[in-house]
């Protein structure tokens, strides 16, 4: 990536690190990532949008650049949405469109749920609306046990187990079941390398999930729906566009059904050739993607592969 990386303070009390890339007149678009990366995420979109569009790229809290507290409360979602919107203050962003993956996405869904004018489009890559996502993992057998991952975050001392077997292990364990591993250049594993190694980085990563109340049953065990499923279903009017790299094998297809009963305004591009890291796994296609819709046009379909 070419784009500058500065430090800005919030008022929410964190500083964090972040990319911006394109003209500095044209329309601004928010970038989140997701777990365990950083703005790097978007290393082969930016390249792709920075002609038409003001990129604005957070380390979000607790990753890479950015500061990492250690507790967990300070992962939770009002919090992170507070970042967001701080982020726009700091640099005096009056209206903007929202893009989001993985983690990034949740923020991004829970940001459109608060009704701020100030967010004019939502796009989401590989993330799912959180009332569905709890949903499917009270219903659905497969998400759930697709899912247990999150109860292996959350338990204590996760981050000994990932120092003491190694971040090529941690490595190999994240990406290799999602992607061929030669996409990742050794530039990049370096830098994820350096990136998780910093002092609280485990943790404060690792925090994202702890402090989330995704509910997520063992296997074979019959439980009733949540009352946070009550907080998570607030009608989304914004225009939405929801790109999914189909062969996600952590979220599945369940989570493109009933997104139309929640969100007022959606379109959905399938990506068949990519995964759950579908920005940098398939870029041209999730640019595609985006630039028509960011920009306000008529949206593209990406074709199956």
């Amino acid at each position: 990536m070419t784009s500058e990386n500065t430090l800005v303070r919030l008022r929410t009390g964190v500083t964090l690190n972040v990319a911006l890339d394109g003209p500095r007149d044209a329309p601004p678009v928010i970038l989140l990532h997701g777990f365990p990366e950083s703005h790097r995420t978007w290393r082969e979109i930016g390249p792709r949008l920075r002609d038409r569009f003001r990129l604005v790229m957070p380390d979000q809290r607790g990753f890479a650049g950015s500061d990492r507290p250690q507790e967990v409360e300070a992962y939770k979602t009002a919090g992170l949405v507070d970042d967001l919107f701080a982020l726009a203050d700091a640099l005096s962003i009056d209206r903007f469109s929202l893009v989001g993956h993985d983690w990034g996405g949740a923020v991004a869904w829970a940001a459109a749920m608060r009704g701020d004018p100030r967010l004019e489009r939502l796009a989401i890559v590989n993330s799912p609306h959180p009332f569905l996502f709890q949903k499917s993992l009270i219903e659905d057998s497969e998400q759930r046990s697709a899912s247990q991952y999150i109860n292996a975050f959350r338990a204590p001392g996760i981050e000994t187990m990932i120092e003491t077997k190694g971040f090529d292990w941690f490595f190999e364990k994240t990406f290799s079941s999602h992607v061929d591993l030669s996409l990742i250049s050794d530039s990049e594993k370096r830098q994820y390398f350096a990136d998780w190694s910093q002092p609280g980085a485990l943790t404060a990563m690792l925090n994202w999930y702890r402090a989330s109340p995704l509910v997520v049953p063992p296997p074979g065990v019959t439980v009733p729906l949540p009352d946070v499923l009550l907080r998570l279903s607030k009608p989304i009017r914004i225009p939405t566009l929801v790109v999914w790299g189909m062969r996600d094998k952590a979220l599945l297809p369940v989570q493109l059904e009933g997104l139309s009963e929640v969100v007022e305004d959606i379109e959905i591009v399938r990506i068949a050739g990519a995964g759950h890291f579908a920005p940098w796994e398939a870029p041209d296609e999730v640019a595609a993607a985006l630039a028509p819709f960011l920009a306000g046009e008529a949206m593209a379909t990406a074709a199956p592969q």
